[in-house]
């Protein structure tokens, strides 16, 4: 798989995630260390600033997915991290790509919109 390829994968989880119910936002995912190099990188014109929020990198035949996430406070986190994983796992399968991991990691519970 390809960089192009891996950008529209990452493109395609990434919708998939913001359409799942009871998430509210998607993060880039990363360190924040690797997240300061990269807006530094973009400030300078080095990196461009509309690469994948989500991370899609080749492990062998299949892929590792990496997903930040911020979560309605109304909803469960671990119903809403099975939801997203459910739905990333059936995009792979769908597009006939290998999982090797999905790893989805909650950063933020925001405030419900219907308090």
């Amino acid at each position: 798989m390809d960089a192009q390829e891996r950008g529209e994968l990452a493109a395609a989880i990434e919708a998939v995630a913001r359409s799942t119910p009871g998430v509210r936002s998607v993060y880039r995912s990363g360190s924040l260390i690797s997240n300061l190099l990269r807006a530094g990188a973009e400030a300078i014109g080095v990196r461009k600033d509309d690469e994948p929020i989500v991370s899609v990198a080749a492990d062998g035949d299949g892929v590792v997915v990496e997903a930040t996430l911020g979560v309605d406070s109304a909803a469960r986190s671990a119903d809403v991290l099975h939801s997203v994983h459910a739905a990333v796992d059936a995009l792979l399968t769908e597009r006939g790509v290998r999982r090797e991991s999905i790893t989805l990691t909650v950063a933020h519970v925001q405030a419900s919109v219907h308090a």
